[in-house]
């Protein structure tokens, strides 16, 4: 194929290794705020504004609008920038749009239509940011250590969702919901910083594809339509997605009016993400050389759908260790399908491609998200928050279902 190939820093594995470093630093200092704006930004809208859970659901759905509404297109875009500075232009934008919401809170301004903006802008920096930085890596790691390199920024952003949820529990505490929120913004400038620092040789502008943009973004789809294993992994991720997009948006609700929690312990219970997370990405590496790579993704998606079902089903004095459970157990099994299948993708995929490709399963994957959070926060007012948890988690047992009808159940590795 002819088309123009996304930026790359250098020739695969000729990158230093300060590039990865600093990349790798960004993505933690910039996961560690998001993960306080995770539980700030939905108590903000519960104490602030006494949202409903519809509303809390509408604005985690416009927090992951931007993959339907420029899911698609996010590939053929990224590839006429210089990767590097996109990023660093994202952060930016992510920051001043973060930062609105303290700002707005201060002047006694502040309004749930603003907040579904603000999700909304950011989501849509989200998509654009995602898409380049994980282009991006591949051309700053040699393929041989993708794998490990992958399984360390998981466990970093796991340690981040730890410290982020439980931190921005204690800030809610002492500075308010929306207060908060300042530490989220400080950490996207601290993550642009770091990202400029990257050699210049990352942001060269790529050669520019004569094919019309329509069909630049049909050939992303049609490989992933086409691909033996990319096409059942997406339609895996894409339930777990709708089921995560239903817990994001209930979780909050569920913990605070239906288990009675305060701020503190519902950001100590959300936290258990985190730990999931970190264990998922701790075990990946060793459970794919034992297992294989195909088998790993299968038993990670069962057991995580097996283990959701601990959330609705938590009650009274056991409600927030039953509720972490729960979450963790899904949280480590998303972070091992992931991290397999996030890895697979990259080493299969031609490089000329690459953009499009993942910004075509971003478009699946991540554009399931808002679709469960309104599902759920709609079935949460017409038929009770309980219900509505469970409802949405028995959905992630499609992910397991849809690796069984295909090759990947026949597999030991995704690539043999």
């Amino acid at each position: 194929m002819t088309t123009g190939s996304p930026t790359v820093a250098s020739p695969r594995g000729t990158s230093s290794d300060s590039g990865f470093w600093y990349y790798w630093g960004a993505a933690g200092i910039s996961s560690l705020g998001s993960g306080i704006t995770a539980i700030a930004l939905p108590l903000t809208a519960l104490v602030a504004l006494d949202a409903s859970a519809f509303e809390v659901g509408l604005i985690t759905a416009a927090s992951y609008a931007g993959a339907v509404l420029i899911g698609l297109p996010a590939g053929v875009i990224v590839q006429h920038f210089p990767l590097q500075r996109l990023q660093v232009g994202m952060d930016l934008a992510r920051a001043a749009l973060i930062a609105s919401v303290p700002v707005a809170a201060w002047l006694h301004i502040l309004t749930l239509v603003q907040l579904v903006l603000v999700g909304l802008f950011i989501s849509l920096a989200n998509i654009l940011f995602d898409v380049a930085n994980t282009s991006f890596l591949p051309s700053i790691v040699p393929k041989e250590k993708l794998t490990a390199r992958n399984s360390l920024i998981s466990g970093t952003l796991a340690t981040t969702q730890l410290a982020g949820p439980s931190l921005g529990g204690l800030l809610v505490q002492i500075l308010g919901a929306a207060t908060s929120l300042v530490t989220d913004a400080a950490s996207y400038l601290l993550s642009a910083s770091l990202l400029w620092r990257i050699p210049r040789d990352g942001s060269r502008r790529p050669a520019r594809s004569h094919e019309p943009f329509a069909q630049q973004i049909k050939a992303g789809l049609r490989f992933v339509v086409r691909h033996p294993v990319i096409r059942p992994c997406v339609m895996a991720s894409t339930a777990l997605n709708l089921s995560s997009g239903a817990v994001l948006a209930l979780a909050p609700v569920f913990l605070v009016r239906t288990a009675g929690l305060p701020a503190g312990t519902v950001g100590l219970v959300l936290a258990s993400d985190g730990v999931g997370a970190l264990m998922g990405a701790s075990l990946t590496t060793r459970l794919a050389a034992r297992i294989g790579t195909a088998r790993t993704a299968l038993a990670a998606t069962t057991a995580g759908a097996v283990l959701t079902l601990c959330m609705p089903l938590a009650h009274s004095s056991w409600a927030a260790p039953c509720f972490a459970l729960g979450q963790g157990g899904f949280a480590a099994g998303i972070t091992v399908f992931s991290v397999i299948t996030g890895t697979h993708r990259q080493s299969v995929t031609p490089p000329d491609l690459l953009a499009r490709v993942v910004a075509s399963v971003r478009f699946f994957t991540w554009g399931a998200i808002p679709i469960g959070a309104l599902l759920g926060g709609s079935a949460a007012d017409a038929f009770g928050t309980r219900n509505a948890l469970f409802a949405g988690c028995t959905v992630a047992f499609v992910a397991p279902l849809a690796l069984c009808f295909s090759q990947v159940r026949g597999k030991r590795d995704l690539d043999s």
